[in-house]
């Protein structure tokens, strides 16, 4: 309708949140109205996500279905090009295993990010990585270079050093620590790796590597998409080689507050590297907002609700919870063989409560604090020991690290003890399994479950809580999960948040999952259910990619309403051919010395006295020596510190803002009136002092005509003090 502004065509979105929303709608009519796309039409889950083969052999009819889904749209079809992806991450989506010389073992792997980004059919998808094996000969390289293009996928190749260093060093023993509230390895841990200084050379050479081979691959128009903190240094990589490169970057770890971070020793760089990026995404808004306080305090840049500014340059920060796909484990559980699993658990497990734990064996994952909290539950409720079965996979990780394997005996001792202390001859109240389970076999457990138990004590996600969801819809179970995983943002309110370490409390959330009502148990799960079949793996990727692209368009807009540059030709011709020129230069900020040798604003005090930047001194004198030139300093200081700067100089100096002025061959004179009366500076001096006190590095100085309070050097923490400065001054005598 005509002038109605309620009433926007749907073909022209006015903002990105109108746009955003016809995109799903969009996603949602194309899923429904081409049903033969869906994954898993053609063949059975079990085979689908289980095909090996050599690929110097001739391709299955099967894996040819899956390749088809990797490429998209069959040949025959003909259909608008579509913009390439390019998945950049540490690890391929297969593992190779070398049979012979020209001959390769590939295992598609499964994974959040692999099913997430086999569901987009938008883009054209390649994926750039590490293939997990070392190939030093050309010939190996390339025979598996060509097997891995069968499957759209691009090889990194790197040595062994640098693997090493880079992933084992610098990612799992510094990076991954800290990001999840670890802290940087002590010690014992730093005697067997090198030092942080080689690590970080290592992990920057590896991102040069994969930028290398993105750079080769790389097509005008296509959409780079780089993955979690393997490789924080590749945006800024890619930026440098070529300017209008769509560039995205994710975190699929947590990203921790400013004060964890502000620990790495290379902390300004990873920030800087990351910022070159148009888009920045993290799983949920406590990420995004630590990182974007990181570059705050940290750089002294500007933080925004669209992200961060840094000289007009802005980078979006936003976030993009990840799902699963959510329709593949439903169908899953229609496959006969699951349907045989569930029946078998039901009899094993039968006349007893079920709950289970599903997680790597690692620190963050909270399994000791899980089962001591399980320990709790049957010494306060005996009652329950006979009814009720804990069933805790425990996948294996980094089984030659110290302190996995120290992990693992301890879990292993808690387990004994327990079992030995509440079980009988017939049933224990633990089962412990030191291994994965396939898939199916996963999703009839999921689909038995009473209560599962996700006790992480930090996680960037838990993928584990969607998945049983999803497998949950004839036995809607409970959901106890840790309020330190990213899901309790999006499952929090149909789950049961507990705190791990505090045993007491898990304890007492297991006794009520256990009890709770079967009308309260539907409402929980149908709020949890509805949340994970909607904001699924697919519907995440897509999210991402599309707003990468109006990201970037933004910025083109953004940039064409700046300022032109100064035309420096023109200039320097029209100052040539002038014959009186006036130059009023600022003191402060533009003649002094770099506050930080990093160039970062808001960094440590050097000098609380500007000083004239030594290498300013010969382009003055020259300036000062022409006679058609006149040259002003003016600046806020008192006389004395333009008197110790520029005495040499043949120039006017502007004192106070202009308080004072004289030429530097003569006396000052004043601008103010003989008879001002500075009495008030007393009755103000005080307020001054007071919040000088409670903000670190901020100072005031006393001049022949003003006060001033400094809080440059302060940083962004001394905010909230400056708010509360504002009202005092209103109430000062005038």
């Amino acid at each position: 309708m005509p002038g109605n502004n309620y009433c926007p065509s749907p073909t022209t979105p006015r903002t990105r949140l109108e746009r955003l929303l016809r995109d799903r709608e969009l996603r949602k009519s194309s899923r429904v109205s081409t049903p033969s796309e869906e994954i898993g039409d053609t063949l059975s889950e079990a085979d689908f996500f289980s095909q090996d083969s050599i690929l110097s052999c001739q391709l299955s009819d099967e894996q040819q279905d899956f390749e088809g889904l990797l490429e998209g749209s069959p040949p025959q079809d003909v259909r608008p090009r579509k913009q390439r992806l390019l998945v950049v991450a540490n690890r391929l989506p297969v593992s190779a295993t070398r049979m012979a010389d020209d001959a390769w073992h590939l295992e598609i792997s499964v994974g959040g990010l692999v099913s997430a980004l086999l569901g987009v059919k938008e883009f054209d998808a390649r994926w750039i990585g590490w293939a997990g094996v070392h190939v030093p000969d050309e010939s190996g390289q390339k025979a598996l270079t060509e097997a891995l293009a069968k499957k759209r996928c691009i090889p990194v190749f790197l040595d062994e050093d640098t693997v090493h260093q880079y992933y084992n060093g610098y990612c799992n023993n510094v990076l991954w620590p800290l990001f999840h509230y670890l802290g940087l390895p002590q010690e014992d841990r730093l005697s067997t790796t090198r030092s942080f200084q080689s690590q970080f050379d290592a992990y920057k050479r590896a991102n040069h590597m994969f930028a290398d081979v993105v750079n080769e691959h790389y097509e005008e128009g296509d959409v780079v998409w780089c993955h979690d903190y393997h490789l924080m240094f590749l945006p800024k990589c890619l930026k440098e080689h070529n300017s209008k490169m769509k560039v995205g970057w994710f975190l699929h770890t947590p990203f921790p507050s400013s004060e964890i971070h502000r620990m790495l020793p290379s902390r300004s760089d990873l920030l800087r590297s990351v910022l070159a990026a148009d888009l920045v995404g993290f799983h949920t808004y406590d990420y995004a907002r630590h990182f974007v306080s990181a570059c705050t305090r940290i750089l002294g840049l500007e933080g925004t609700p669209e992200g961060v500014e840094d000289q007009g340059r802005l980078t979006r920060v936003a976030a993009f919870p990840i799902g699963i796909d959510s329709d593949r484990f439903i169908r899953a559980l229609e496959l006969p063989k699951v349907k045989e699993s569930m029946k078998d658990l039901k009899e094993r497990f039968a006349g007893r409560k079920l709950m289970l734990g599903v997680d790597r064996l690692d620190m963050i994952k909270g399994i000791p604090q899980k089962i001591l909290a399980f320990e709790a539950f049957l010494e306060e409720n005996p009652q329950w020991r006979e009814k009720v079965v804990l069933l805790q996979i425990a996948v294996p990780t980094r089984t030659d690290v110290p302190e996995y394997q120290k992990l693992t005996s301890q879990v292993h001792e808690i387990v004994g003890r327990i079992n030995g202390k509440f079980g009988t001859l017939t049933s224990v109240p633990i089962h412990h399994l030191d291994r994965s389970l396939d898939f199916t076999a996963l999703c009839a457990l999921y689909a038995v479950t009473d209560v599962a138990l996700v006790t992480s004590l930090r996680d960037g996600m838990n993928l584990v809580s969607y998945e049983f969801v999803a497998c949950q819809a004839a036995k809607k179970g409970v959901l106890i999960l840790s309020e330190f995983a990213g899901a309790a943002q999006s499952l929090g309110a149909g789950a049961l948040l507990v705190n791990p370490w505090n045993i007491s409390d898990v304890a007492t959330s297991i006794r009520y999952a256990l009890n709770m009502s079967e009308d309260e148990r539907e409402k929980r799960f149908h709020h949890n259910f509805m949340h994970v079949t909607t904001h699924t793996s697919q519907e995440w990727a897509a999210t991402f990619v599309s707003e990468l692209n109006d990201t970037v368009v933004e910025a083109q807009l953004r940039t064409r309403q700046v300022l032109p540059v100064l035309p420096i030709d023109t200039a320097v011709s029209r100052y040539t051919c002038s014959h009186n020129r006036l130059l009023i230069l600022g003191f402060n900020g533009s003649l002094t010395e770099p506050v930080d040798s990093s160039g970062r604003r808001g960094g440590q005090i050097r000098e609380l006295e500007p000083r004239l930047n030594p290498e300013l001194k010969e382009p003055l004198k020259k300036l000062c020596g022409d006679e058609k030139t006149t040259v002003i300093v003016l600046s806020g200081s008192d006389r004395s510190v333009l008197d110790n700067n520029f005495e040499e100089f043949n120039m006017w100096l502007a004192a106070e803002n202009g308080m004072f002025l004289r030429l530097t061959s003569g006396d000052w004179m004043t601008t103010m009136p003989e008879n001002l009366n500075m009495d008030w500076v007393d009755s103000v001096k005080h307020v001054f002092e007071y919040f000088t006190e409670r903000t670190p590095r901020s100072h005031f100085e006393l001049r022949e005509t003003s006060l001033v309070w400094n809080y440059k050097y302060a940083g962004k923490q001394a905010f909230p003090y400056l708010l509360d400065f504002i009202p005092p001054l209103f109430s000062l005598p005038s």
